[in-house]
């Protein structure tokens, strides 16, 4: 029993870490790998559903096999701190899994029974920026789904810096301009005579 109290001061760190990575790494498939070279398998989310599935659901399998092996291997392995890493991950990947689906198609896309979880206000958050995302007929950020809302507000101080500059650039006319009267600015300085 102490082993067992000590393996998971190995393994409950890492689920928690790796839980929270998998959102960083599905928002990198879903705008780098989905929207791009699998659009023709995930653009039936884009769409109007026909019928319970969708032809994206199977995309959503694809990580459960990793899951489930580093899970039995963290069950199975000769006892050490490989195999309570192996577990953590195994258990942080099905964590992520489970909430993925229950927030993204039960909250979000009302696909499952769990209107009640907007009374959570994050979670409310989370279903109206991935809403953004799918205001467009592609979609666009954010491809996060529990830091999506962190990412539009990245995006919007992203797209009011840079419509600062275009502006201040609009603004300070350059010193070639031919309306500059009086000589060029040096581009280098001065020699000193010694």
């Amino acid at each position: 029993m102490p082993s067992m109290i000590m393996n998971a001061f190995v393994w409950v760190p890492v689920a928690i870490v790796v839980a929270l990575l998998m959102d960083f790494w599905a928002a990198l498939l879903h705008g780098k790998v989905w929207h791009r070279w699998l659009w023709n398998i995930y653009v039936t989310h884009h769409s109007s559903r026909k019928g319970r599935f969708e032809t994206n659901d199977a995309l959503s399998f694809l990580h459960a096999p990793i899951a489930i092996a580093l899970t039995l291997y963290g069950c199975r392995a000769n006892p050490g701190v490989l195999r309570e890493v192996a577990f953590g991950a195994g258990i942080g990947m099905t964590i992520f899994g489970v909430a993925y689906v229950i927030v993204h198609d039960g909250l979000v896309h009302g696909r499952l029974p769990v209107k009640a979880l907007r009374r959570v206000r994050y979670l409310d958050t989370v279903a109206r920026a991935h809403r953004v995302h799918h205001a467009g007929v592609f979609g666009g950020p954010p491809y996060g789904l529990f830091f999506g809302h962190w990412e539009l507000a990245r995006a919007k101080r992203e797209r009011e810096r840079d419509h600062a500059a275009a502006q201040s650039d609009r603004s300070t006319p350059s010193p070639h301009t031919p309306a500059m009267r009086g000589p060029r600015p040096r581009t280098t300085s001065p020699q000193t005579r010694g």
